[in-house]
This record gives structure tokens, sequence and C-alpha cells, in this order.
């Protein structure tokens, strides 16, 4: 499994498709980046299924929220 994986996903806030850069080093974690379009702070969850890890789920959402 690479270390580092790009994550396509939907801003958000704006809509607009954008590449979130995964350290898969970490395991299951949570951190806070901006969109690269609108500036808008974005919450990033990271999760890994129990087993063999291929992937990390992804997922994103409005810091404030």
């Amino acid at each position: 499994m690479e270390l580092l994986q790009i994550h396509e996903q939907q801003c958000p806030w704006c809509g607009e498709l954008i590449e979130l850069t995964v350290d898969c080093s970490y395991g299951d974690h949570v951190f806070v980046e901006d969109c690269a379009v609108c500036c808008a702070p974005i919450q990033v969850a990271v999760s890994f299924a129990p087993g063999p890890q291929v992937s990390p789920s992804v997922e994103v959402r409005r810091e404030n929220d």
C-alpha cells in the first residue's frame, strides 16, 4: 500500500472536485485542509476497515458542521 494516496472528493462548500493527499501511515485520523478552489476549511476523516488495508475511506464535510 502506498503511504501517500491521492483521493478526489467534492468540496462540501463550492462543489468543485478537488484532490486530497492522504497520509496512510497515520491510520484513522481527521485533519483540516483548505479547498484549493474556494479556500474554505474542509474537515477530512480518514478511516481504515479491519483486515488487510487496501485503501482508506475518505469523507469530507464543512469544518463547522
